[in-house]
C-alpha cells in the first residue's frame, strides 16, 4: 500500500508532456478568448467605431489612411485595422469578426509567455501561461474590438524577449524585442516606446548597470524597428499632413496632459482597477509584490546580481505604467492592460518558489484566494439583475451563492492537501470557466438589449418593410457609432441640422416629438414605437415637399 501511494505521488508530481500542455493551453484559450464573441453586439463608442473604420478601409482598398464616414480618422495607428481587415476578408464583416484580432492577440501572448517560461522557468511554464490567460482583464479585452489587446500582447512579448536576451545574451531575442516593440507602436503609438524605455531605465538603475541600456541600443535591432514601424507612419503623414497634429499632439500629448476627452479619474484610480483586473489571482499577486520587495530590500543589489532580477524586472514592469498613467489627466481601464501580465507572472514566480521549497501556504491566504475566485460566480449568475439595477434575493441569488460557497470550501480543502499548490491553476480555473459561461449564456441577451446598438438596429428593421435612411436626435455617441456600424450608413443628427431631405426614420429619447417636428420644418412626423430597454423612440418623417 505504501509503495502504491508513493508511486501515485511521483506520477502526480511529474509534469505534463509539452504536447499535452500545448493542447491544454489551446483549449483554454479557445474557450476563454473565442467562445461567445458574437453573443452580444459591439459595446460603447470605441468598439463599433474601430470596427467601422476597418470596414471602410477594406471597402476603399486603402491600408494606409483610417477613415470613418469617408473622412480620415487619425486617432489611432493601424495594426488593429489591418488585423480586422484580414478577419473581414476571411469571415465577412460582422461584430464577432471585429473582435477576432483581440482574441488572436491574447492567445499569441499566452503562448509566448508559455514558451518564455518553458525556457527560463520550466517547472512553472503551464501554471504561468494559464494564470496569464485567465485574469479578468485579459478575458474582457480579448472579447473587445479595440486597440488595447493588440498593444498589450505585442508589448508583453517585447518585454519577455528583452529579458530573454538579458538572461541569455542571444541576439535573436533582442531582435524579437525590437520587432514586437515596433508592432506595439503600430498598435497604439509612441507610448509603447516610452513605456519600454521607462521600464528598462528603472531596471538598469535597480541593477546599477547603465551599460545595459547601451547594449540594448543595438543597431540592427533599431533598424528592424524602423523597417517594421516607420513605413506606415511616413505613408500616412504624406497622405494626411494633419496626422502629426491630430495623432501626436491631440491624441497623445493632449490626452495625457489635459482632460480634453472627458475621462477624469482620481490619482489612485488604477490601484483598484489593477486589483480587479487581476482577479482571480489578486491575492497571490499582492503577496508576491510584498515578498519581492522584502527580498530585494533585504539583499539590496546583491539580490539582483545573484538571481538576474526577474522579480525586480516584473515589479518595475507592473508598477511603472500604473504610476505613469496615474499622472495622466485622462484615464481609462485599458491604458494599464500592458502592465497586468507582469502581475500574473509575479504571482507565478511566487508559486514557483513555493513549489521549489515544498512550502504549504497559510490557511488564511488559501481562504482569501478561494473566496475571491468564487466571488466571480455570484455577479456572473446575477448579471441580468445587476444591469437592471435590481438585486432580489430570489432562487438565482440563492443558487449562485450556494454554488460559490461549495466551490470555496472545495478549493480550500484541495489547496490545503499535500498537492494543493500543484492543483492551484486547475481548481482556480473552475470558477473562472463557470463565470465566463454564465456571463455569456445568461448575461449576453440582457447586455445586447440594454447596452448594444445591435438590438436597436434589429428593432428598427422589425418595424419597417423597407430600409429607410436613419437620422438621430439627442442620442448618445455609443448609439450613434453602434448604428453606424450595424446600418453601415451615414447618420444625420437633427441637433446639428443634418436633416435628410427624403423620407427617413429618426431615433430619439422619449418626449422628443416636438423637437423633431420643429427640425423637420412642417413635414409629417409619426410615432412608430419605442425600445424600452434603451429608452429610445422611433419616428417616421416624410420626404421634403
Amino acid at each position: 500500500m505504501a509503495e502504491a501511494l508513493k508511486k501515485s505521488e511521483v506520477e502526480l508530481a511529474k509534469p505534463p508532456r509539452p504536447l499535452t500542455e500545448i493542447i491544454l493551453l489551446a483549449g483554454f484559450c479557445g474557450f476563454l478568448f473565442f467562445f461567445g464573441l458574437g453573443r452580444f453586439g459591439l459595446l460603447g463608442a470605441d468598439e463599433p467605431r474601430y470596427a467601422q473604420v476597418a470596414r471602410e478601409m477594406l471597402a476603399r482598398h486603402d491600408v494606409i489612411t483610417p477613415t470613418l464616414g469617408g473622412k480620415p480618422w487619425l486617432e489611432k495607428p493601424v495594426l488593429y485595422y489591418w488585423q480586422a481587415i484580414l478577419a473581414y476578408r476571411l469571415f465577412g464583416v460582422s461584430d464577432w469578426a471585429a473582435r477576432l484580432p483581440s482574441s488572436f492577440d491574447a492567445t499569441l501572448m499566452v503562448f509566448a509567455i508559455y514558451l518564455f517560461l518553458k525556457r527560463f522557468r520550466p517547472g512553472i511554464a503551464l501554471d504561468g501561461a494559464l494564470m496569464s490567460g485567465s485574469f479578468a482583464g485579459v478575458i474582457g479585452f480579448a472579447h473587445s474590438a479595440s486597440t488595447d489587446m493588440p498593444l498589450a500582447a505585442a508589448f508583453t512579448i517585447a518585454m519577455l524577449a528583452w529579458y530573454a536576451w538579458h538572461s541569455s545574451s542571444r541576439k535573436t531575442y533582442l531582435s524579437l524585442f525590437y520587432v514586437f516593440l515596433a508592432l506595439a507602436t503600430l498598435a497604439k503609438g509612441p507610448v509603447a516606446i516610452f513605456l519600454a524605455g521607462l521600464i528598462l531605465i528603472l531596471f538598469a538603475i535597480a541593477k546599477a548597470d547603465f551599460r545595459l541600456l547601451w547594449r540594448t541600443l543595438w543597431a540592427p535591432g533599431v533598424l528592424l524597428f524602423c523597417v517594421v514601424a516607420l513605413p506606415w507612419y511616413v505613408a500616412v503623414q504624406v497622405k494626411n499632413p494633419e496626422f502629426f497634429r491630430v495623432f501626436i499632439l491631440e491624441h497623445n500629448l493632449a490626452r495625457f496632459g489635459t482632460n480634453l476627452y472627458r475621462h477624469p479619474q482620481p490619482f489612485w484610480y488604477y490601484v483598484p482597477v489593477a486589483l480587479l483586473g487581476l482577479v482571480p489571482w489578486t491575492v497571490f499577486f499582492v503577496i508576491s509584490i510584498w515578498q519581492s520587495v522584502r527580498l530585494w530590500w533585504a539583499e539590496k543589489r546583491n539580490y539582483v546580481r545573484s538571481s538576474g532580477g526577474f522579480d525586480v524586472f516584473l515589479l518595475i514592469w507592473m508598477i511603472a505604467p500604473i504610476v505613469f498613467f496615474s499622472i495622466s489627466e485622462s484615464k481609462l481601464p485599458g491604458y494599464i492592460l500592458p502592465a497586468l501580465p507582469a502581475g500574473t507572472l509575479l504571482a507565478s514566480e511566487f508559486l514557483w518558489r513555493s513549489l521549489s521549497s515544498h512550502k504549504r501556504e497559510k490557511l488564511g491566504i488559501i481562504v482569501l484566494h478561494s473566496i475571491l475566485a468564487v466571488l466571480l460566480i455570484v455577479p456572473a449568475f446575477l448579471i441580468q439583475y445587476i444591469l437592471q439595477r435590481k438585486l432580489p434575493w430570489n432562487s438565482a441569488a440563492i443558487l449562485s451563492t450556494t454554488v460559490a460557497a461549495v466551490l470555496a470550501i472545495a478549493m480550500v480543502l484541495t489547496l490545503r492537501s499535500r498537492y494543493g499548490l500543484r492543483m492551484l491553476r486547475f481548481v482556480t480555473l473552475v470558477p473562472v470557466v463557470l463565470s465566463v459561461t454564465a456571463l455569456l449564456k445568461i448575461g449576453a441577451p440582457i447586455v445586447d438589449d440594454t447596452l448594444s446598438a445591435r438590438s436597436v438596429a434589429q428593432e428598427v428593421h422589425r418595424m419597417q418593410d423597407r430600409n429607410l435612411p436613419l437620422a438621430l436626435f439627442l442620442v448618445s455617441r455609443e448609439t450613434e457609432y453602434g448604428l453606424n456600424f450595424y446600418e453601415n450608413q451615414a447618420l444625420g443628427r437633427y441637433e446639428l441640422n443634418q436633416v435628410p431631405s427624403g423620407e427617413h426614420l429618426v431615433i430619439a429619447p422619449p418626449g422628443c416629438l416636438n423637437g423633431i417636428s420643429k427640425h423637420a420644418a412642417g413635414r409629417r412626423v409619426a410615432y412608430l414605437g419605442g425600445f424600452a430597454p434603451q429608452h429610445l423612440d422611433f419616428f417616421w418623417v416624410s420626404a421634403q415637399q
